[in-house]
């Protein structure tokens, strides 16, 4: 199994890069779908129902299957023997990280529900600010990978 993953490393590579960038899409966008939600709409309405429809099908169809896709090429790649030197620091904060990012994830699937529920208690500025957290996560993960610093 091993020697068919080293195989498939760049194809394991390049499925991981596309599924970030995918995810972290959705990741970046969904908090501003929630700010205008927040501020701009009625609820009930016709433009609520559309809201909630678009943010229930980018969290469903785009960015949980991007983070699955994700976790598990991701996975593949660190079980390689010579990818990761787990007595280095960079990979554990690489994967703090990567559980912050699937938390957060988490976190805007449950304001979703919320939306669809009619029951959103949030502002348009907290939302403006919980986006700032995604950028300093993808700061951190990118920095760890790259430069590896510790």
């Amino acid at each position: 199994m091993i020697d068919y993953l080293i195989a498939m490393y760049p194809w394991l590579k390049a499925g991981h890069i596309v599924s970030v960038i995918s995810w972290m899409a959705g990741i970046f966008y969904l908090p501003r779908l929630f700010v205008h939600h927040s501020e701009k709409v009625k609820v009930p309405s016709d433009t609520d129902r559309l809201f909630c429809m678009m943010e229930s099908k980018l969290l469903k169809v785009i960015m949980t299957p991007a983070m699955l896709a994700t976790w598990g090429f991701g996975l593949s790649l660190a079980v390689i023997p010579g990818v990761l030197n787990w007595s280095e620091v960079w990979p554990w904060v690489k994967l703090i990280s990567i559980v912050a990012m699937t938390v957060f994830h988490v976190w805007l699937a449950k304001r979703q529900r919320d939306f669809e529920n009619g029951e959103n208690h949030l502002t348009g500025k907290t939302y403006r600010i919980m986006n700032e957290v995604p950028t300093v996560l993808l700061l951190a993960i990118v920095i760890m990978v790259v430069v590896r610093p510790f």
